[in-house]
């Protein structure tokens, strides 16, 4: 059986390969969402079931950068002394915590309150 020779070459960012155009100026989308204060979020913390039948506590509609979901997401974990995961502008807490996220986040200006059943 032959092997196949993989493709090695590095691939163009955005699809942006070529122009006969001088004065052409690439354009980036370094759009980055400004991060709304503590006292103008409003968010959701939920009780969910993921896979293997594990309970997650998972906190919603954060509006703002990447950057600070990810330390607000940092903080909540070390407070509640849990592993987690910040993605898809959620974060997600292992265990139910959710009394110590809405009091902590509630302390620190923000509006939050628990949602779902």
């Amino acid at each position: 059986m032959s092997k196949k020779k993989k493709n090695n070459k590095p691939k163009p960012q955005g699809g942006f390969v070529f122009s006969t155009n001088p004065d052409f100026e690439f354009e980036t989308d370094d759009y980055a969402e400004e991060t709304l204060p503590n006292n103008e979020q409003d968010l959701r913390i939920w009780l969910e079931r993921k896979g293997g039948n594990k309970i997650t506590t998972v906190i919603k509609n954060f509006v703002g950068n990447e950057n600070d979901l990810k330390d607000l997401g940092k903080t909540l974990k070390s407070l509640c002394g849990s592993g987690g995961n910040v993605k898809d502008n959620e974060i997600i807490i292992q265990g139910d915590h959710r009394e110590k996220v809405l009091n902590h986040l509630v302390k620190n200006g923000y509006r939050a309150k628990k949602s779902g059943g």
